[in-house]
């Protein structure tokens, strides 16, 4: 009876997991509304080849991939999670399951006449047989438990297999999308200008400043002409979009493990995370300074400087003038047509939540001479 709902579950679930589930948080639905999301970006960057702004196109389409990809993540990992809990709920009970399945199995091959066969005659016989009575119905619904717990590792381990191929296939898109973002930014025309830097006097800036605060403060006192008013910025204060999707993993001014307190905050991003200017701003530096890899540094208003720090590749040059939302520049980290978390998933691996943000962006705001709170002007760090 048991044994066979067992060997039927594989033949049954191909179909059962079609059926969407109604929790927010079940994996099966998850993934399913990921793979709507990916499907969606797929055919929007069929699209943004063709539209005018390619570059506003194809930056609403590598966004599209990045939410659909988190979804899928969220959902391969609880459906991993899920699938180890249960396994683990099995084999703990596996010598009771074994139990169960011989009573029923003995149950199962007996005949009724038999089963209620007593040996001291018919009063032990009709006590045998109110005993049954009584255990059959619990042994049924722990038959039934069994088969849903079965049923339940069988549709994760289906939904996990197809799930992999989705996100290896989202992963490939989002590359293209990058690529063709990055070829559309070469190609398009100049962006609007404030000013030009004195090449001259930002090398002697690069050469002398030894830490990135006093770069920062040397850029500031290089006269400049921003792209907003200070009005127009601090009206935005505690409204401001991070430049991408991230996790605060260092607060303000906040020890990292060596005792080190930094006035900025360090964010977790998924690997290849397109970042985009969260607000109208001049772009004063770009390029490799010190230890911190690729710098975007940019004034959205007089006397204010938003520090970018860890990119590997960044858009524009000194002088231009980015529209918030417009792409600055990509996160590092990407293996070769897919991103090391698709050959965590492919090995069968469960990160934990946010593990596979392995990219870090480090992330100062300056006005006048001194580092200011950032989570006062973001809004996403207030949980943070």
């Amino acid at each position: 009876m048991i044994r066979a709902l067992i060997l039927g579950l594989a033949l049954t679930a191909a179909f059962a997991v079609s059926v969407a589930a109604q929790e927010s948080d079940d994996p099966s639905q998850i993934a399913i509304d990921a793979a709507g999301l990916l499907d969606k970006a797929a055919k929007a960057l069929e699209e943004a080849e063709t539209r005018t702004d390619r570059v506003e196109a194809l930056t609403r389409t590598v966004r599209a991939y990045e939410t659909g990809l988190t979804a899928l993540r969220t959902g391969l990992r609880q459906a991993a999670i899920r699938e180890q809990v249960l396994r683990a709920a099995l084999d703990a009970r596996e010598a009771e399951v074994s139990r169960l399945l011989g009573v029923l199995s003995t149950m199962e091959r007996s005949p009724a006449p038999l089963l209620l066969l007593h040996p001291s005659g018919p009063a032990g016989t009709a006590r045998a047989a109110m005993i049954l009575g009584d255990i059959t119905p619990g042994l049924q619904a722990e038959a039934a438990a069994l088969r849903g717990q079965v049923e339940e590792i069988t549709l994760l381990q289906i939904l996990q297999e197809s799930a992999r191929e989705t996100l290896a296939e989202g992963l490939r898109g989002a590359q293209e999308a990058r690529l063709a973002l990055t070829r559309a930014i070469d190609e398009r025309t100049e962006l609007p200008r404030r000013y030009v830097e004195d090449p001259e006097r930002l090398r002697q800036l690069l050469e002398t400043s030894d830490t990135l605060a006093s770069f920062a403060s040397g850029l500031a006192q290089v006269a400049g002409t921003s792209a907003g008013e200070s009005g127009d910025f601090d009206a935005q204060r505690g409204r401001l979009p991070l430049p991408g999707p991230a996790t605060v993993i260092r607060g303000y001014e906040e020890p990292d493990a060596a005792g080190i307190a930094r006035p900025g905050l360090l964010l977790a991003l998924y690997p290849g995370t397109l970042l985009t200017a969260p607000a109208t701003a001049t772009i004063r530096y770009t390029g490799p300074l010190l230890d911190y890899g690729n710098v975007m540094i940019l004034e959205p208003a007089p006397d204010t400087l938003l520090v970018l720090a860890g990119l590997e590749t960044v858009y524009g040059e000194p002088g231009e003038i980015v529209p918030a939302g417009a792409p600055i520049g990509l996160m590092g980290g990407l293996a070769p047509g897919q991103g090391a978390e698709a050959a965590e998933f492919a090995e069968g691996v469960a990160p934990e939540a946010g593990a596979e943000r392995s990219e870090t962006l480090y992330m100062e705001l300056r006005q006048g001479d001194a580092p200011v709170d950032p989570t006062q002007w973001f809004a996403a760090t207030k949980d943070g």
